[in-house]
């Protein structure tokens, strides 16, 4: 039992030391997170992609990664494309802030005040729950309006096909962010597969830390991230995040192009 608890933990450690750091995906986790978007969807998918690598390095897949130098080399290609474009994007968007405001106990679709929520302006999510604008005396606009029968108005159904938009480009670019990386295979594959060989037969509960610790890490990174909210309501907050997530982005696909 204490040779299992001592491989898990090491595990779980070594697992933290590596998905810890200022990184692409990290900082697309985080963004995810304070925006309310897709959150879940995300978290799930960079945790059991994790999982789905470490066990490959752990049953010794990661020396046929190695093997062939020609993979990586395009990966690190794409990738590196891959996250200057998405950097050049959230550059724009530093140009243009955007602000999320929600109110406590919002239950519903998302409405705002006035007639209309041009770009880059804050948007409040009401305690009713119903899209559209605020009359004088505080009843909904005629857009958003919920007829008797329950049937939404038409900005409702935009909204539901907005989000349902949100969240399809949400998850294609977490698995991009994810599968595009050689940095995954040679850390989580090779790295964290090499370090689990030298456990014997206790490696699979070194990769089982392992995995453990990235669940940990990513669900703390997504849902945590909305303690952040009261701050990034304003739009100047959103400008500082998306700069930092443009320079680390750009950096790290130089970086990836640069050594390949």
């Amino acid at each position: 039992m204490n040779s299992a608890l001592t491989a898990a933990a090491a595990g779980f450690g070594t697992g933290l030391s590596l998905i810890v750091a200022i990184g692409a995906q990290n900082a697309f986790v985080l963004r995810q997170g304070v925006r309310r978007d897709a959150v879940l969807a995300v978290v799930a998918i960079c945790a059991l992609s994790d999982a789905a690598l470490i066990a490959l390095g752990v049953g010794g897949v990661g020396a046929v990664v190695v093997a062939w130098p020609a993979v990586l080399t395009a990966v690190g290609l794409i990738g590196g494309l891959f996250l200057i474009g998405y950097g050049c994007l959230a550059a724009r968007r530093v140009l243009k802030p955007s602000a999320l405001t929600v109110e406590p106990g919002a239950t519903g679709a998302t409405g705002a005040t006035g007639s209309a929520v041009p770009a880059g302006s804050a948007v409040s999510v009401g305690a009713t729950g119903s899209a559209g604008a605020a009359g004088a005396a505080g009843a909904p606009g005629v857009a958003g309006v919920v007829g008797a029968a329950g049937v939404p108005g038409p900005s409702g159904v935009a909204g539901v096909a907005g989000r349902a938009g949100s969240r399809r480009r949400a998850v294609l670019t977490c698995l991009a962010m994810t599968w595009l990386n050689p940095h995954v295979y040679l850390d989580t594959v090779f790295l964290l597969g090499s370090i689990a060989a030298d456990r014997g037969p206790w490696r699979w509960t070194f990769g089982l830390g392992a995995m453990l610790a990235s669940l940990v890490w990513f669900a703390a990174l997504g849902f945590g991230a909305r303690l952040l909210s009261p701050l990034l309501a304003r739009p100047s907050a959103w400008r500082v995040l998306d700069a930092l997530i443009a320079v680390t982005m750009i950096v790290l696909g130089a970086m990836l192009i640069a050594g390949v």
